[in-house]
């Protein structure tokens, strides 16, 4: 890997919000946060019940803290994970691609 793509790689990660279990607003914050530091674009990301909760989080930011934000694509995935055991789940995972 070169050091352009790691550097690519890392800016992406650091625009990056992924939703879990703590209230909306705090991932609301967190996006608005990143656009107001000059980010021009900002993933949010979650996987299985979580999905809903980053909807809501693209919505509200959208519609009530910047409307000048738009969807640049949302992506739905199958992700697999390996337990603890070794056993091997799938879960739905959804990335959301928020732009100025």
């Amino acid at each position: 890997m070169t050091e352009g793509t790691e550097k690519k790689i890392e800016r992406r990660e650091e625009n990056t919000v992924f939703v879990g279990k703590k209230g909306v607003m705090g991932y609301v914050l967190a996006v608005v946060t990143q656009f107001n530091n000059g980010a021009k674009e900002v993933n949010v990301k979650a996987r299985g019940k979580l999905i809903s909760r980053a909807v809501d989080v693209a919505e509200i930011v959208k519609n009530r803290f910047m409307p000048d934000v738009k969807d640049r694509s949302i992506v739905i995935k199958t992700e697999e994970l390996t337990s603890e055991d070794g056993s091997k789940s799938k879960v739905s995972a959804i990335e959301i691609q928020l732009a100025k």
